[in-house]
């Protein structure tokens, strides 16, 4: 599934290829039609923004909502440049004057008005947002220690309501960075102790957006040696989802 540090960087790419522009708005395959995207055809991108893993385009009153999924993406191409996707199947297509954006794939793209941003289940349950700008770390904090109790530590990383953004990637690697042990109960782990994996996690994140590549000190790296100490790294699924975590057993405490 795609991460916060993913869907940042698209929000980028499209805010600097197609925001100030008028769009052409074209929905080839049917499930862009469905969502009835093309109300926004001839309107004005204003801006292109995250939310954790959700990706919102602003054109006045109009919001433009995708979320990926595991399968979904968004390309963005200079005008006339060759696609690596057809164009057929693309489920919305928006043309600016020097460049294109495209979605295939993924379980949202919907279009809302502004003031129902605030009011929607999906958006308005979201927690900090760790790669806002703004983000307060210590509210985080508070946030994960309100949806955590006994949950263990990577399956409440996990939880876009404690907080946003946070994959399974990333999950895994926030708290190697940080040297916690995932499986560790959330009211095991002291305030600064939260604070630290989050601030890890959010460098590695940064990290991620201008790298425009995600680490892999420890995820899927399960057998072998831990790059710090050499003990082989364990994985196993984690809460509800079973989603595989990643750990060193001896680093990790």
């Amino acid at each position: 599934m795609a991460e916060g540090d993913t869907i940042l960087r698209i929000a980028l790419r499209i805010d600097a290829a197609l925001a100030g522009d008028a769009l052409e708005v074209s929905t080839p395959n049917p499930r862009g039609r469905a969502a009835m995207v093309d109300r926004l055809d001839g309107l004005v991108l204003e801006r292109a923004r995250s939310a954790g893993k959700n990706l919102l385009l602003e054109f006045g009153d109009l919001v433009l909502h995708s979320h990926l999924g595991l399968g979904g993406s968004w390309h963005v191409y200079r005008r006339g440049e060759r696609w690596r996707r057809p164009l057929a199947s693309a489920w919305v297509v928006l043309r600016g004057e020097r460049a294109e954006a495209a979605q295939w794939g993924g379980p949202t793209l919907r279009v809302l008005r502004r003031s129902q941003l605030a009011l929607d289940p999906r958006l308005a349950a979201l927690g900090p947002d760790i790669l806002n700008p703004d983000f307060d770390p210590d509210e985080a904090v508070a946030s994960i220690r309100r949806a955590g109790g006994d949950r263990q530590l990577g399956d409440v990383l996990l939880d876009q309501r404690a907080i946003a953004g946070i994959g399974n990637i990333f999950k895994s690697e926030g708290c190697f960075a940080a040297r916690l042990d995932p499986w560790r109960r959330i009211d095991e782990v002291d305030d600064i102790e939260l604070r630290r994996v989050v601030l890890e996690t959010r460098q590695l994140m940064e990290e991620a957006v201008a790298a425009g590549r995600q680490p892999r000190s420890i995820y899927r790296s399960a057998g072998r040696p831990c790059p710090v100490c050499g003990t082989p790294v364990r994985s196993h699924g984690q809460g509800d989802d079973n989603r595989r975590t990643y750990w060193c057993p001896r680093c990790q405490v």
